[in-house]
């Protein structure tokens, strides 16, 4: 009778390694997403205050032109950041995979 020993410790070690990883990576996203809300909140706050104080359909075109220039830098800041985040949990990754393949 053959017995073929099989080491269950590398699998293991190597699903917890990934496993690991999945969780900082979700992590970071929802601390990346809570930032994001505060301060999507945060300007529509600051933009509201603003807003009181128009009196003129010119000034409320100006209001809206520069604040929405304002909202679109700020959704473009934060996919850039979320962009980052999906890159380097990428590279993490594949730098992981990498080394538990050899």
């Amino acid at each position: 009778m053959t017995t073929t020993s099989f080491d269950f410790k590398k699998p293991l070690e190597s699903a917890q390694a990934l496993m690991g990883l999945q969780t900082t990576a979700v992590t970071k996203t929802v601390e990346l997403q809570k930032k994001a809300a505060e301060e999507l909140t945060e300007f529509f706050k600051a933009e509201a205050e603003k807003a009181k104080n128009l009196k003129t359909p010119q000034e409320f075109v100006k209001f809206n032109i520069e604040s929405n220039k304002a909202l679109f830098e700020l959704m473009k800041a934060q996919g850039e950041a979320f962009t980052a985040l999906a890159k380097e949990s990428s590279e993490e990754t594949i730098a992981e995979i990498t080394k538990l393949a050899s």
